[in-house]
């Protein structure tokens, strides 16, 4: 029995990088990584799984065994494995040579001590392969604020709900607007009435467990926030002085940016974002001023296929700070642009004048371990 990487045309495969230092454990109780599928290469050969990353081909099997995997539910235990491959007379040496195969390949986890139930299923399944799915759990302990709650904001809002955050805080005192329907949830039955109430009934529907009430003294984990035009500095100032983390949403006439965002003290600024842009441009500060005073004026419309993508990447972007992984929008930010959509990394390095790297949050630790 052979165990090789099983890549697509033009893939490069990480699963040999993945195996290095695996144990080879024979506890019964572990299984398969839920959500990967066996597959049937042919009489000799099977697959499991199908992402480049961690795909195995299992090969110069005996026929036996073939059938008694291609037989396997998803998420089987090593038990189970066990004895459909002695229900089908395989060899025992062969028998144990796969299951330690399967934890050599990474293709073995643990029992969750813990269940998750309803939608949040199809979540902890992708995120226990990706890396843990304790993580959708952890996100109950999080709270977020989102700030502008039209097309885009109402992506970002029921995606974080749908993904396991259960403290979302909507913040937007406008009316919904014909050009808020469709994308995000918002209908026709929605116009005219108050945007946080419209989008907080979705949540709702979304994840019945969600709270949308405002945090009060509460500190929020992350604000979101999503403007058009530039970002005002009344706001993120702000945020960056309370030592909030927050990720910006800016909606152009054809584009959105997502990012960056901002870890204070640790991470680019917006006002870094702004003094590159003056370096460019002299006038840019007379630009940005009146492109906040615009977009306060003429709101947040937004193209639907830039408000479904860009609220997708600034969620996921969301929760790679709430799951404590570096997001790709520190000190950098991802640019949308029609007519394909397809995000661009750009990159905003601090400014030498800002100076915001000098602020620190007061309730975080220290990382070189000094007081």
């Amino acid at each position: 029995m052979r165990a090789t990487p099983a890549t697509e045309p033009g893939t490069t495969s990480r699963s040999r990088a993945r195996t290095a230092g695996r144990s080879r454990t024979r506890d019964d109780a572990r299984r398969l990584r839920p959500g990967l599928a066996v597959l049937w290469r042919s009489l000799t050969e099977v697959q499991i799984g199908t992402d480049p990353r961690w795909a195995t081909a299992f090969t110069d099997l005996s026929p036996s065994a073939t059938r008694a995997l291609h037989s396997l539910s998803p998420g089987a235990d090593v038990r189970t494995v066990r004895a459909a491959l002695a229900a089908e007379r395989v060899a025992a040496d062969e028998a144990e040579e796969l299951v330690t195969g399967f934890g050599r390949a990474g293709l073995l986890t643990d029992p969750p001590t813990t269940s998750v139930t309803g939608a949040l299923v199809a979540d902890a399944t992708a995120w226990g392969l990706a890396s843990t799915p304790r993580v959708v759990l952890d996100r109950r302990r999080h709270a977020v604020v989102v700030r502008g709650l039209g097309r885009t904001g109402a992506v970002v809002a029921t995606t974080l709900a749908s993904a396991g955050v259960r403290r979302i805080a909507l913040e937007d005192d406008a009316l919904v607007a014909a050009h808020d329907t469709g994308v995000g949830g918002l209908t026709a039955r929605d116009v005219g009435t108050d945007r946080s109430g419209a989008v907080a009934r979705l949540l709702h529907d979304a994840a019945p467990g969600v709270r949308t009430s405002p945090l009060g003294d509460g500190r929020a984990d992350l604000v979101v926030l999503v403007e058009a035009g530039t970002p005002d500095p009344v706001l993120y100032r702000t945020l960056l002085t309370d030592g909030v983390p927050h990720l910006s949403v800016v909606l152009r006439e054809a584009s959105v940016l997502v990012g960056p965002l901002v870890v204070p003290g640790r991470t680019a600024c917006l006002g870094c974002a702004d003094l590159h842009r003056s370096d460019e441009d002299p006038a840019w500060p007379a630009v940005a001023a009146q492109l906040v005073a615009r977009g306060a004026r003429t709101g947040d419309a937004v193209e639907s296929t830039l408000a479904a993508v860009a609220g997708g990447l600034a969620t996921a972007q969301a929760l790679a700070h709430l799951d404590g992984r570096a997001a790709s929008t520190e000190d950098a930010a991802l640019e949308v642009r029609l007519p394909d959509a397809v995000p661009r990394l750009v990159r905003l390095p601090p400014h030498p004048e800002c100076g915001c790297l000098d602020l620190r949050d007061p309730t975080a630790a220290d990382p070189s371990g000094h007081d």
